[in-house]
């Protein structure tokens, strides 16, 4: 069973956002690895206005235990009022990479 790992999932809005989210997470130790996928197309309703705009998607393998802290440290280095932060549960995966996600966010 895999329930204290968990998949984060971040929208940002360029490339130099993600990176610098993503490097935060993995450095800050709460996430183990970030993937960075592009060419994501968000519709959306903000602010009682349609909205459409191209984004891309953080995935982040993170400790169950420590989403306040993924939490926090996407705050502090995104640009969005109001960033989107998910966390989708983990059943069951590779007992190696669950465990060496375990071992990185420590």
């Amino acid at each position: 069973m895999a329930m204290d790992v968990c998949v984060a999932l971040v929208t940002v809005p360029n490339i130099d956002v993600a990176r610098n989210v993503a490097n935060a997470l993995v450095e800050a130790r709460v996430a183990a690895c970030v993937n960075i996928v592009p060419g994501v197309e968000s519709i959306y309703r903000w602010e009682g206005k349609m909205c459409a705009d191209a984004e891309l998607l953080l995935i982040a393998k993170v400790r169950t235990s420590r989403a306040s802290e993924v939490i926090k440290v996407v705050e502090e280095n995104h640009p969005y009022s109001c960033p989107e932060v998910l966390f989708l549960e983990i059943r069951d995966g590779r007992a190696q990479y669950l465990d060496w996600v375990r071992t990185e966010t420590k």
